[in-house]
């Protein structure tokens, strides 16, 4: 691997670190964006069992808002269950404003990886392409300079590809995962509006 490295020059070094950042981040991004952890299923349903016994308290929404971004978005209509349906809306709108642009924390950096990491790779080539030209003089080629140029132009592009295609397969994966957490908060915060304010039972 090292060989590798020594072969493809000093550009490949961006793209290391690069693909390093990546890897953080798509690792950061699995952990962080589970079903289970940003939509729990039963929160819901747990919520409108409690303001059955009467208007939620301070402890209950500190302890929903805490649970999980969706309990953020939960708690946002419960501090305001004495307002109008429009007042309450709006308050979960602003806090679901919030809470996606937190679902969406890295993705802008691995979407930038994902569209660099070629570039990266041209910039080695052309780099690579530089050195097989100076490797031509007026007596003849030096084969060493060539062949080096060769693994430089050639191991940079491939690098380069290397990186990208699984970062901009990811980052496309995690903004419809996010697209799809968004819309099922929307429709479970819909449902939490309308049962407090009698449009709708519980069940």
């Amino acid at each position: 691997m090292f060989d590798i490295i020594r072969a493809a020059g000093w550009p490949i070094w961006p793209l290391i670190a690069s693909s390093i950042i990546a890897l953080a981040l798509i690792f950061e991004r699995l952990a962080s964006l589970r079903r289970s952890k940003v939509v729990p299923p039963a929160l819901l349903d747990s919520v409108l069992a409690d303001l059955k016994g009467g208007l939620p308290n301070a402890d209950m929404i500190r302890r929903v808002a805490a649970h999980s971004p969706l309990g953020r978005v939960l708690a946002a209509g419960l501090r305001n269950v004495r307002n109008p349906r429009e007042i309450m809306k709006e308050a979960i709108e602003e806090e679901g404003r919030s809470v996606v642009h937190h679902l969406e924390r890295y993705l802008t950096t691995l979407g930038t990886i994902a569209a660099a990491a070629p570039l990266m790779g041209l910039f080695g080539t052309v780099v690579g392409m530089i050195e097989i030209f100076a490797s031509q003089t007026a007596t003849g080629s030096n084969p060493q300079q060539l062949a080096s140029g060769i693994s430089i132009a050639l191991y940079n592009t491939g690098f380069g590809l290397l990186v990208a295609i699984p970062a901009l397969i990811f980052h496309r994966y995690f903004r419809g995962l996010v697209d799809d957490f968004v819309v099922e908060m929307e429709q479970l915060a819909i449902k939490l509006v309308e049962v407090v304010h009698g449009e709708r039972s519980a069940k």
